[in-house]
């Protein structure tokens, strides 16, 4: 899946509140990152795929369950 480079950076700073951590980030990942292509660079910089699909697609992770974005949206 593509996700965009910012909203990888977004997560790096949220979750680790280390924003050295996301300009390293910034200038080793493309401009669009591939979870599969791209899952080594994610790796070191502490970012699981999944997790990512999920924020990126609203917590739903792009299947199962039924319950879309709803799960992100009440804090699970």
């Amino acid at each position: 899946m593509q996700i965009p480079k910012e909203l990888v950076l977004q997560l790096i700073r949220e979750k680790f509140n280390d924003d050295g951590k996301a300009q390293e980030a910034d200038s080793q990942l493309p401009g669009q990152v591939d979870t599969e292509q791209d899952s080594g660079l994610l790796d070191k910089f502490g970012v699981n795929p999944s997790e990512l699909i999920a924020k990126f697609t609203g917590g739903g992770g792009g299947g199962g369950g039924g319950l879309g974005g709803i799960a992100g949206k009440i804090g699970l």
